[in-house]
């Protein structure tokens, strides 16, 4: 498809605010893919073209991390094997629903998304609890492998609300340096975006020329925002994240219902 000057100059600035916004709380895509839609791409290709997109905020912002990242080296094995596993299945998901399912699905996708990651904390006190028992214990980490893996697929199904669903994850699997969760954050939206790309581009439904204009305002949105996160108050990033989720799921309640 085809864009004039001025919608790749509005693409590439969306771009970058949702590349900050990626790297600082999650839900970049509030912007990035409301922006492809308004540009006039169809919701399905607009949603794989906004994962191509985003992914180059996801892969710079990890490298950005990369240091926090590798404090949590006994779980990267599992967390990108699980990542891999639920971006392709929800990815081959996407790709056998009609344009009406897809639109009408994403505001309840993302009203889990926001309950989770603001109740994640009392989510993970019962966990912790339970997992006092050696039984119980064991279920609670296959609990959580299992919500991982439901990440990915809510990634690959729908890359818009990726940042603040994995964030939940975060949460309730008991992480609070918020800079090591936006770390890792950002690598299991890095890994479930890069293998769902593959099956979109297998089935042609990514508009390149909209998604390399989004791209570059992502790469240079997600480095710049990663290294000024360290600076900002853990409560204050929270907040904005709690805000942020809250914001875009009322925007596609809105824009579905109304």
């Amino acid at each position: 498809m085809l864009l004039e000057l001025s919608q790749i100059a509005m693409l590439f600035i969306a771009g970058i605010l949702g590349g900050i916004l990626n790297s600082i709380a999650g839900g970049g895509s509030f912007i990035t893919f409301p922006a492809l839609l308004f540009v006039g791409i169809p919701p399905i290709m607009a949603n794989a073209t906004n994962t191509f997109a985003a992914c180059a905020g996801y892969v710079s912002g990890t490298y950005a991390f990369r240091r926090e990242v590798l404090k949590d080296r006994s779980n990267l094995a599992k967390i990108v094997l699980l990542s891999f596993a639920g971006g392709i299945t929800g990815s081959f998901l996407l790709i056998q629903v009609s344009e009406q399912q897809f639109v009408t699905a994403i505001p309840w996708l993302l009203l889990i998304a926001t309950l989770l990651f603001i109740f994640g904390d009392k989510i993970n006190d019962r966990l912790k609890n339970v997992s006092s028992d050696a039984k119980l214990g064991l279920l609670v980490t296959m609990m959580l492998a299992l919500f991982l893996f439901g990440v990915g697929v809510f990634g690959g199904f729908f890359n818009a609300g990726l940042g603040v669903i994995g964030l939940s994850y975060l949460a309730v699997a008991g992480y609070r340096d918020i800079n090591l969760m936006n770390g890792l954050k950002l690598l299991i939206s890095t890994c479930v975006s890069a293998i769902a790309i593959v099956l979109f581009i297998v089935n042609g439904l990514i508009d390149w020329y909209s998604g390399f204009a989004v791209m570059l305002g992502t790469l240079t949105g997600g480095y710049v925002a990663a290294h000024l996160s360290r600076k900002v108050p853990q409560a204050y990033v929270k907040g904005f994240v709690t805000l942020s989720s809250v914001v875009i799921t009322g925007y596609f309640f809105y824009s579905t219902y109304v």
